[in-house]
């Protein structure tokens, strides 16, 4: 497709919208496009030790306490993680501070010159993970954390050999590109695995067949939670051990099992990092949309980005023990959406049981599904459709008493969506 290139702007919508427009296809998996662009732009073996972190699941949480707990060692940390929730920039982040518009609109004139002169074109996924990985070699970083986007395998991201390789766990998610059963997408997932590094895997699933051989074959050696290294809840906090080592943690903000991923991350890397360090990152790390408590106009709002099974049922525990501590709430109103492409009625029975009525509306974009199919999958519940998220949000904060829960939930974009109505309000 030839889209004319906006070289001479330095807006940054103007040239996410072109990221956007010049592949023919959103999600375009294989590394054959990018790998010459990738060496035109010299990014393809950095400086910086890398931790590349795949799986379906707890992917932010696992990076986003990695980074947290580098930033407290004196560390200077890349963190690049998709998707966003508000602004794009969140996705690149040094030493915990966004990428400006400036240095990313600079880094997309240097990406949209080299794939110009490798007569190729870009997914916005490739395009923009590429301009991160400009950004983090022109600031120098120490650490580069990288989440996956999508697999492992074919990502653009797994074009940087990883010295230490995580896989937070497996499930059947956006098997229309991965596969459609457990062992297809942990191939795909396996793909982060190199030569002698070591590897994580931290499903609460049978370790997956496909992951064991990729480690023996790449004789890499394959560290298993509940195997290798074990957590625990405690009266004060929680407890993290492995051989050698049994460090007493507070709880934080993110799921205990997703923290202590990135605890063996660390712990496993040959960084040098302080236990007063780890007890600092873990109390600090926080990501906008996990079970993130707010207050708007009065009311207490969860926004929570669970968009699948596992992802339902960490929102359901932390529900749980949030109102075993605030026992004011008995009731929650839902402000709802999902994309088309997720189990919506596996969500949706997950979620019955503690939501009280539903405010649901369509997101937009090619992907979003359609009002009648979330109607459809919430038969005999009390439903309020409503044309947008936000009208569904303003009616949520007008019903909601005082001891109800508004949550937010379903997808990234319905987070979104509200987050910019509250932005838009005076």
């Amino acid at each position: 497709m030839n889209v004319e290139s906006p070289l001479k702007t330095d807006d940054l919508m103007t040239w996410l919208n072109y990221w956007g427009r010049v592949h023919v296809t959103g999600i375009d998996l294989g590394l054959e496009r990018v790998l010459p662009v990738a060496k035109r732009l010299k990014v393809l073996k950095p400086k910086a030790k890398i931790i590349t972190v795949a799986g379906t699941n707890g992917k932010g949480s696992t990076t986003t306490t990695i980074a947290a707990i580098l930033n407290q060692a004196g560390y200077k940390v890349a963190l690049y993680q998709s998707p966003h929730i508000y602004r794009f920039n969140e996705r690149v982040k040094i030493s915990d501070v966004e990428a400006t518009d400036l240095e990313l609109v600079e880094a997309f004139v240097k990406v949209d010159e080299a794939r110009r002169a490798c007569g190729l074109s870009l997914s916005f996924f490739e395009a923009t993970t590429l301009a991160a990985f400009l950004i983090f070699i022109n600031r120098e970083c120490d650490v580069w954390v990288l989440e996956v986007g999508l697999g492992g395998r074919l990502d653009v991201v797994n074009v940087i050999d990883p010295d230490l390789a995580v896989i937070t766990n497996i499930g059947l998610d956006h098997t229309d590109w991965l596969g459609d059963t457990i062992e297809k997408i942990a191939t795909e997932k396996a793909g982060i695995i190199r030569p002698n590094i070591p590897v994580i895997f931290a499903g609460q699933q049978v370790l997956p067949n496909a992951i064991q051989q990729k480690a023996e074959e790449n004789q890499a050696k394959l560290y298993v939670v509940n195997r290798d290294y074990f957590y625990k809840e405690t009266e004060k906090g929680w407890c993290f051990s492995s051989a050698g080592v049994t460090l007493n943690l507070p709880l934080g903000k993110l799921a205990i099992e997703n923290i202590s991923t990135a605890v063996a991350s660390i712990l496993l890397s040959d960084l040098t990092v302080s236990d007063r360090a780890i007890e600092q990152g873990v109390s600090l790390a926080k990501i906008a949309g996990r079970f993130d408590i707010r207050q708007v106009a009065g009311k207490t709002v969860v926004f929570d980005a669970g968009h699948n099974g596992h992802g339902v049922e960490f929102l359901l525990n932390q529900l749980h023990k949030f109102r075993q501590y605030n026992k004011q709430y008995s009731g929650v109103i839902t402000v709802f959406s999902m994309l088309a492409d997720k189990d919506i009625n596996t969500v949706t029975s997950m979620l019955k049981p503690v939501v009280h009525s539903w405010k649901i509306a369509p997101l937009t974009g090619l992907r979003a599904a359609k009002l009648e199919e979330i109607h459809n999958a919430l038969k005999d519940e009390y439903v309020e459709c409503c044309a947008t998220i936000a009208q569904a949000f303003q009616s949520a904060l007008i019903d909601a008493q005082d001891d109800q829960i508004i949550l937010v939930c379903g997808s990234f974009h319905t987070l979104e969506a509200v987050w910019e109505y509250i932005e838009s309000c005076p």
